[in-house]
């Protein structure tokens, strides 16, 4: 039975986050990762110092629908996406620096297009760009105002678009200064609810 190098294994349990939202966990990434090559990836996530922010088994996750889609439960974004994940991974950076997030699991992140198309994703998905993470944070962390203050005051130079989902899975992403909600416009994002966020302005909605 092959085992998976030593650099895999460490970059699988970086970071105190406990995957408890998903059934997708190390023990099924270890599986998957024999028969994948990440260690390019894992590489340029060390090379540029973000392999500690996010552990490589979450950060790889595809879609939550990849059961119903007949999809891998992983998948490493194509090489030439590598830059926006770093831009993603140094917005949670900066959000965990300011202590807006403290533990969170990322559910979902790259999808393929055929995948983001079973999974209902809109047509121009931030995830098909390796933009974006859906992120899910324990029952008792309401970041709403913390984050939706963040997004309005520092959002704009880290083109950052943030949505909630009624699951209460959060949406963050690099590929534009936006926010929305339900009905994928600005008028139904939780950062522009009564009590949230004061003085906003004007943002336009955008696809998710």
């Amino acid at each position: 039975m092959n085992r998976l190098k030593p650099a895999l294994i460490a970059a699988l349990l970086l970071v105190g986050t406990v995957a408890v939202a998903d059934e997708r966990d190390p023990a099924m990434f270890e599986q998957w990762a024999r028969a994948h090559d990440t260690q390019a990836f894992i590489r340029f996530l060390r090379a540029n110092a973000v392999d500690n922010v996010v552990p490589l088994f979450q950060l790889l996750r595809s879609a939550s629908d990849w059961q119903t889609c007949n999809a891998e439960p992983f998948a490493t974004p194509p090489e030439p996406l590598w830059p926006s994940v770093l831009s993603t991974l140094k917005l949670l950076q900066a959000l965990r620096a300011e202590q807006i997030l403290g533990e969170f699991e990322v559910v979902s992140a790259y999808r393929d297009p055929a995948l983001n198309r079973c999974a209902s994703g809109a047509g121009n998905s931030a995830h098909l760009r390796a933009f974006a993470v859906d992120i899910q944070l324990p029952d008792h962390q309401d970041v709403a105002t913390p984050l939706c203050t963040f997004w309005a005051k520092q959002g704009k130079p880290w083109k950052m678009g943030v949505s909630r989902y009624a699951s209460g899975r959060i949406h963050i992403d690099t590929a534009g200064y936006r926010t929305w909600g339900d009905d994928l416009s600005s008028k139904t994002s939780f950062c522009l609810a009564p009590g949230v966020l004061e003085g906003a302005g004007e943002v336009r909605g955008a696809p998710r």
